[in-house]
């Protein structure tokens, strides 16, 4: 065998176990984005005592500097390789909590609020640069016809830091302050900085290159499902915590735990379906299981009832951004999936930094609970456009055979 195919093989024998430690970084790193999820919105509420939009506001903005910077983080992902993608945006993730803990030292609510949403700011571009980064570099490592797997276990990275991230980040908090919840913030994008660096990089794709707006005319309709679809985990991430704070219930600190342990469980057991099956079905299914699960929040009695629902909001989020995802990969050449994945995350971006505020105003006039109502039909929403995809699915299929 010629020493350039033993070097090719040997490459991709070695590529997923590359791709569980790129995970695994990811997933340490995440926890500055799970901590800082639930502790911002109650640290807004209960130390700066402002109302509801303006708690929405401080988690939501994060995502807006996302949305805005996905495109700039798929170009550079595809121009300079995800590596350098990824291990820029774990340097903007320490600095975001560096910033964080500076607003603790204000002595006004109206200047603590004000640095403190420009560390939510720089902690967006460096989710948009982080997330990006890793897939990128993810997909080239394994290819793209084992895309499905990379956002799998990329996912279970993301969402399996929320599952821990939430009750550590509230027991920080409860304990220490928010300030010790920043420094946690601040060590673990470092250590996942650490895990990254000695990784070798994998080389941008050659070829010409389109505008963002010509990619996203390509992935639109399977980006508003991913909409759809963020908004119900959006409502818990900024919503829950303070919903069992008002009424009293406890184990407030596990909606995020619920969420996150069914998404990986999920993600463990299906991630092999959509290479297998389509996106289109798995995205079908996914969104009934959602729009239960916020339907069942937003007529909670109990905290039990709540946490249910929580978990099945898990187990339908779960599989939508893989399911989609794949069929982003195959519209799109080569040398644009990074920037096809960015603008197709700007899609999940928006319904993060707009649930927040939007919620906020309604749930300070309607209800804590009234989230969850626009989540379930939020849900509904994506199912009935799920259910288009996998009938014109269906209908190709029929076509070419």
């Amino acid at each position: 065998m010629p020493e350039s195919d033993s070097q090719i093989l040997m490459e991709k024998d070695k590529a997923p176990r590359l791709l569980v430690w790129l995970a695994a970084a990811l997933f340490l790193s995440y926890l500055a984005v799970a901590m800082s999820m639930p502790t911002t919105s109650v640290y807004v509420s209960t130390a700066l005592h402002m109302n509801n939009a303006m708690a929405g506001l401080a988690v939501g903005i994060a995502f807006v500097s996302t949305i805005l910077t996905r495109g700039l983080s798929g170009k550079l992902a595809d121009h300079r390789g995800g590596k350098f993608c990824m291990v820029s945006g774990l340097g903007f993730y320490a600095v975001s909590a560096v910033i964080c803990m500076l607003a603790t030292e204000m002595t006004s609510p109206v200047s603590a609020f004000a640095v403190l949403a420009i560390g939510r700011l720089v902690l967006g571009l460096g989710e948009s640069l982080t997330v990006v980064g890793v897939l990128a570099w993810a997909i080239g490592l394994m290819g793209h016809q084992r895309s499905g797997r990379v956002l799998s276990v990329v996912g279970m990275g993301m969402y399996g830091a929320l599952a821990v991230g939430s009750p550590i980040g509230l027991s920080l908090y409860d304990h220490a302050g928010y300030v010790t919840v920043s420094l946690a913030c601040l060590v673990t994008p470092l250590i996942g900085f650490g895990m990254a660096a000695p990784v070798a990089p994998v080389l941008p794709q050659p070829g010409k290159r389109q505008p963002l707006s010509t990619v996203i005319a390509k992935i639109s309709d399977l980006g508003f499902v991913v909409f759809l679809q963020g908004i119900g985990f959006a409502a818990i991430g900024a919503f829950m915590p303070l919903m069992f704070l008002h009424r009293h219930w406890p184990h407030a600190s596990l909606g995020l735990t619920f969420f996150g342990t069914a998404f990986v469980l999920v993600r463990l057991l299906c991630g092999h379906l959509p290479d297998r099956l389509g996106g289109a079905r798995v995205a079908l299914a996914s969104m009934t299981i959602e729009t239960s699960g916020q339907f069942l929040l937003w007529q909670a009695s109990g905290s039990t009832v709540a946490l249910i629902g929580a978990f099945l909001t898990g187990a339908g989020c779960s599989m939508i951004f893989p399911a989609m995802g794949v069929e982003v990969v195959r519209r799109v050449s080569p040398q644009m999936r990074g920037t096809a994945m960015g603008g197709f995350a700007a899609f999940q971006d928006l319904a993060y930094g707009a649930t927040g505020p939007l919620t906020g105003l309604l749930a300070d006039h309607a209800g804590d609970s009234a989230v969850f109502l626009v989540g379930g039909l939020a849900g509904a929403c994506g199912l009935v456009l799920a259910a288009r995809l996998a009938w014109n699915e269906r209908n190709l299929a029929a076509v070419s055979s």
